[in-house]
C-alpha cells in the first residue's frame, strides 16, 4: 500500500495560512527522518523542513519563521503549518521519509526513500 498520504493542500491568498498533513503507514520506520519537499513547474525539487525522531527540526532558509513542522506519534501523522504564505511558495508539496534512522535529517531529497503522491499548494495575490 501507499507509504505516505498527504492532505490539506489548496489555494490561498498571499499572507494566508494552510496546514498540510501526512499520514505514515506501518512501513515507515518509527525512527526515520520525515519531512516535506516541494517542486514548482520547471524547477528542481527543494527541501522545506525535516524532523528527527527525537523531535529536532530543520528548515529551509526561505521558510524559517513562517513554517512549523510537527509530528503526532500517536496518529503516525506529520504536519506542516504554513503561515504568511508567499507567491513563491506555490508548488506541489511532497511528504517523505527515510528508510532508516539517520544521525541528522538533512534537506536532501536523495536521502529519502519513501514519497507521497503530493498535494498542491497555490498562493495567489
Amino acid at each position: 500500500q501507499v507509504a505516505l498520504e498527504e492532505s490539506g493542500g489548496g489555494s490561498v491568498e498571499a499572507g494566508g495560512s494552510l496546514t498540510l498533513s501526512c499520514r505514515a503507514s506501518s512501513f515507515i520506520n518509527r525512527r526515520a527522518c520525515m519531512g516535506w519537499f516541494r517542486q514548482a513547474p520547471g524547477k528542481e525539487r527543494e527541501g522545506v523542513a525535516t524532523i528527527h525522531s527525537d523531535g529536532s527540526t530543520s528548515y529551509a532558509d526561505s521558510t524559517k519563521g513562517r513554517f512549523t513542522l510537527s509530528k503526532d506519534n500517536g496518529k503516525n501523522t506529520l504536519y506542516l503549518q504554513m503561515n504568511s504564505l508567499k507567491l513563491e511558495d506555490t508548488a506541489m508539496y511532497y511528504c517523505a521519509a527515510t528508510g532508516r534512522r539517520l544521525y541528522s535529517c538533512r534537506l536532501k531529497s536523495n536521502e529519502y526513500r519513501y514519497w507521497g503522491q503530493g498535494t498542491q499548494v497555490t498562493v495567489s495575490s
